[in-house]
């Protein structure tokens, strides 16, 4: 049992069942955990909970929150929460400069408000080691909604896989052990020569207008809007998409409905189909990230 967070107060902050399997792996580690959000959960032993993100913020050395973060109002999801959570500019104003703030997705918003404050915000979504990790439960659950959403087997399907990221790269490689015919869309030439490489059909996006009415399944991982008017015009109309970019997708979702398209957005997934792996995952990445992030600050602050 490693004790790398021994004496470390860590507040964790709403989310769902990944907190609740997150939670024990860092009490493993030694660290005191106090929760915010979890009155309705079954009980968690050793947390102390606390009625509000306020009652937090001034006895705690690290604040968690969740992987999609907070909504436009700064509302935390909390599934288990008995009242709403809302990292506004009072909560925001009660941090600690000492107190890192790690977050999956930071709204800008909130980034301009940490960084006007002078609050440390960490934001995981980008961090290679844990996007990597997570795109193995996304791709499985994302190939899970296609399987239950098309009349065709994986198997022998012509599945588009639009941008060839960290996410990307996963789903292609287990649509390909399915057997599915799969086509690798990117900018990159070495992404392109990469997955020519991997024994995909490959397209640049310049010409996937021209070659998306092969598709039978197509899942996005591109945060942009790529499947606009002009894209799904082109798209079978029997053809299935699964959209794993944040919201809002990548996808025109009103038109696809207009043209008969089912078009399915799907973030979030680690946590809507392997929780348990989701927050084991999580309990990988976060100690280093806390250990790191506090060290840096105690430098800081005795240079």
């Amino acid at each position: 049992m490693s004790a790398g967070l021994k004496g470390i107060r860590v507040a964790v902050i709403g989310g769902d069942e990944r907190e609740l399997y997150l939670i024990p792996e860092l009490q493993k580690q030694g660290a005191y955990i106090v929760g915010v959000g979890f009155e309705n959960a079954s009980p968690i032993p050793g947390v102390t909970l606390v009625q509000s993100l306020l009652d937090a913020v001034g006895q705690v050395d690290v604040l968690l929150f969740p992987m999609f973060g907070t909504d436009e109002r700064g509302a935390v999801k909390a599934k288990y929460s008995a009242s709403p959570i809302v990292l506004n500019k009072e909560v925001l104003q009660a941090i600690p400069t000492r107190v890192p703030l790690i977050i999956g997705f930071a709204r800008p918003a909130l980034k301009s408000a940490t960084e006007k404050m002078g609050i440390q915000l960490v934001e995981t979504i980008y961090l290679d080691e844990l996007a990597i990790l997570n795109s193995i439960p996304s791709a499985e659950g994302a190939i899970q909604m296609a399987m239950e959403a098309t009349n065709i087997t994986i198997h022998g399907s012509e599945s588009f896989v639009l941008g060839l990221g960290r996410t990307g790269w996963s789903v292609a490689r287990m649509l390909q052990g399915i057997g599915a015919h799969v086509t690798g869309v990117a900018r990159k030439p070495q992404d392109l020569a990469r997955a020519v490489e991997m024994g995909f059909r490959t397209v640049h996006f310049s010409d996937l207008e021209e070659e998306i009415g092969r598709a039978e399944i197509i899942f996005n991982t591109v945060p942009h809007l790529i499947l606009d008017r002009v894209m799904l015009e082109k798209v079978a109309r029997d053809a299935v998409i699964v959209d794993l970019a944040s919201i809002p997708g990548g996808t025109d979702f009103e038109f696809a409905q207009l043209l008969g398209i089912k078009a399915i957005l799907a973030p979030g997934l680690p946590g809507i189909v392997a929780p348990k792996s989701a927050g084991r995952i999580l309990a990988q990445i976060y100690p280093q990230l806390i250990l790191r992030h506090l060290t840096t600050m105690i430098a800081n602050v005795q240079s």
